[in-house]
């Protein structure tokens, strides 16, 4: 039997395991981000954030690259992922990577509040320090569309309310 054919076979055996796309933005605190510059030289970091309807926001600091590449409404992906330590498999992570729309929030305006008080409940009280340091802006990442993977075989498409669209199926996952 060639590689293929077992590559194929184990494709056919793998099984998708229900999704559980709002239950891992639940247990996450924090999100991956990638963002490019006017360059186009990318840029990863990371930020916490909290989600208000659809929408997740950070606080973040223009003394961080990614923050004006944000603020310039450039491509932004964002990603959750499975800890390291509660994964079965390295090769499985469960993880849900979201293309995004960024915008600004104007300072104390209606959503500002709401956010930073949500902000404020979810990663405690460094948040009253930091939302009034003018070097911070509240960024809204609304999502686009994503993809959501739980395991081998089990990779799904997302639309830009977070929910399942389709099983990947296979898609684009071949061997040589």
């Amino acid at each position: 039997m060639n590689h293929t054919n077992t590559q194929e076979e184990a494709n056919r055996k793998a099984k998708p395991v229900a999704p559980k796309v709002k239950e891992l933005i639940e247990r996450t605190k924090s999100v991956i981000l990638a963002t490019v510059d006017a360059e186009g030289t990318p840029n990863s970091s990371y930020a916490p954030f909290v989600q208000v309807d659809n929408t997740l926001y950070i606080l973040v600091s223009f003394m961080a690259k990614h923050t004006k590449n944000l603020a310039d409404g450039r491509k932004t992906s964002v990603m959750f992922i499975e800890d390291e330590s509660a994964t079965k498999q390295i090769y499985a992570r469960e993880r849900l990577t979201i293309e995004a729309a960024t915008s600004q929030i104007e300072r104390d305006s209606e959503t500002w509040n709401t956010v930073v008080t949500k902000l404020k409940e979810t990663h405690g009280k460094v948040v009253d320090v930091i939302a009034e340091m003018q070097d911070f802006i509240l960024i809204a990442l609304k999502p686009v569309k994503g993809s959501y993977v739980n395991g081998f075989g089990s990779a799904y498409f997302v639309d830009e309310n977070l929910e399942i669209l389709e099983h990947r199926n296979d898609v684009n996952h071949q061997s040589k």
